[in-house]
């Protein structure tokens, strides 16, 4: 991977827990685009997944115009870390003084050697991945890059997620979808996304599913359903207590 010229602090030894989910199992769409054999869904979209990210998860989210100094960024599926890195450029271009945190959770880590070739149709996000890629092969799930704090918590979010003890500004809610992953859009997960929430926090996610929606509305956010990206009709966005 090319290097960023970034010095990268690692935070952590490696965290024995990084293997507690299983290595993620791929298989690959015309040798570029990765596709979890556990859940028959691609990791990013066909159709330019830095774009859909932009497009869902920092605009969908009010990002960047609402980075400041310990401003909290949670997300439900790490994949090939490119909300990330799209969070990373972005933060790196507002050009705030201090930290961000980014926290996410991932039951089945991928290998850095797949997310690195994941990341070749994405030259812009390629280009600041190498310090995180150079931790993640190391076996470490944190490491801080450019004020950004990035931990991912490996394992299955319905037991992590209860027992985290810190909130989030900002969701990035990007399991596989519903139909394939119920589980990660589940009632009480989405109840625990509330309850890990500032007053006045967001939500983003791709999926416009009712159940999700329902669910989301349940745990006290006021939602909204939202263009998508690309072919996708619609999205869906939501503020907690609005």
């Amino acid at each position: 991977m090319p290097a960023t010229g970034q010095s990268t602090d690692v935070a952590s030894a490696q965290d024995p827990a990084a293997t507690a989910g299983g290595p993620a199992s791929l298989e690959w769409r015309d040798g570029i685009v990765p596709v979890s054999t556990r859940f028959d869904d691609p990791y990013f979209s066909l159709a330019d997944g830095l774009a859909e990210t932009r497009h869902v998860f920092l605009a969908g989210n009010g990002l960047p115009g609402r980075f400041r100094d310990g401003f909290a960024i949670a997300e439900l599926g790490f994949g090939t870390g490119l909300n990330m890195l799209a969070t990373l450029i972005a933060w790196r271009q507002a050009g705030r003084p201090g930290r961000l945190r980014y926290t996410s959770f991932e039951a089945f880590p991928m290998e850095a050697r797949d997310i690195a070739r994941a990341l070749r149709a994405f030259p812009e996000a390629e280009a600041v991945a190498g310090p995180f890629l150079d931790a993640w092969a190391a076996g470490h799930s944190r490491f801080v890059n450019d004020g950004l704090e990035v931990e991912v918590l490996i394992g299955d979010a319905r037991t992590r997620l209860p027992g985290w003890e810190g909130r989030a500004d900002a969701w990035y809610l990007d399991g596989f979808a519903p139909a394939r992953n119920p589980e990660l859009w589940s009632d009480a997960l989405m109840a625990e996304v509330g309850r890990h929430t500032t007053p006045g926090g967001t939500f983003a996610t791709y999926t416009a599913a009712g159940h999700v929606r329902r669910a989301l509305a349940q745990a006290g956010f006021a939602v909204t359903r939202q263009p998508g990206h690309g072919r996708k009709r619609h999205m869906t966005t939501g503020v907690l207590g609005g």
